[in-house]
């Protein structure tokens, strides 16, 4: 990875994102030491500006972000890193440091109730697809009110109709 460390006076945004959940979970600075240390141990260091020294995030908490991937943006000055957190992100405890709960966003499967309903329109109310339609809306809506991780919908979904 080449990143360009000079832009900022030696440091370079990260991005930590929840790698299933898609939430961002907060952002801290990296300067080149920081960077390294993160590769060499999987989980993620920071440089901190007020202290003026390393810290990797969950040394003192145990709430450790495991790296999983680590992308730079088109201009090599920004890090977008995702993670598996373990516990709250934020030193207020909080899941996120926006204040966030970390769950997953169902809102983005709005497409697929529409496409499952226009389907189910398509088709004659007593047909074996229209009543699938009507379930997998269902479901949908249930595993969203019940706020499940995107891990345990897919599960889900798998145990429902396979893995083909």
């Amino acid at each position: 990875m080449n990143l360009d460390f000079d832009k900022l006076g030696g440091l370079l945004p990260a991005i930590i994102q929840d790698n299933v959940t898609g939430k961002v979970l907060m952002l801290g600075f990296m300067n080149e030491e920081a960077f390294k240390k993160t590769e060499a141990i999987g989980k993620v260091t920071f440089y901190s500006r007020t202290r003026q020294c390393l810290w990797t995030k969950g040394e003192t908490s145990g709430n450790f972000l495991n790296v999983v991937s680590m992308r730079v943006d088109c201009d090599n000055d920004t890090l977008l890193i995702k993670v598996n957190p373990v516990g709250p992100v934020c030193h207020t405890g909080a899941d996120t440091c926006w204040d966030e709960e970390n769950k997953a966003d169902f809102s983005s499967l709005q497409f697929i109730e529409d496409a499952v309903l226009a389907s189910g329109k398509q088709v004659a109310t007593d047909s074996p697809l229209a009543s699938k339609s009507a379930q997998l809306v269902d479901w949908m809506r249930s595993l969203s009110a019940d706020g499940l991780s995107m891990k345990e919908v897919i599960a889900f979904l798998a145990a429902q109709y396979g893995t083909k």
